[in-house]
């Protein structure tokens, strides 16, 4: 299974956040919209959750 990772630089906020997550999808998942509620002020739920999974790509490994 593919590590996923959420880069919130792939979202342009005004703060200019530069957080990466990295892990299993359902982890990542968590734990990004976990950071979008508590540092950008969006309010958790399944689009919040949606939305991080289709912005979700796989990690690259290093060849």
């Amino acid at each position: 299974m593919a590590r996923k990772v959420a880069d919130c630089r792939d979202t342009p906020s005004v703060m200019g956040c530069t957080l990466t997550i990295s892990g299993e999808e359902e982890e990542v998942v968590r734990a990004a919209a976990e950071h979008a509620v508590s540092v950008h002020g969006h309010k958790d739920g399944p689009e919040l959750r949606d939305m991080v999974r289709r912005s979700l790509k796989d990690e690259r490994v290093p060849a």
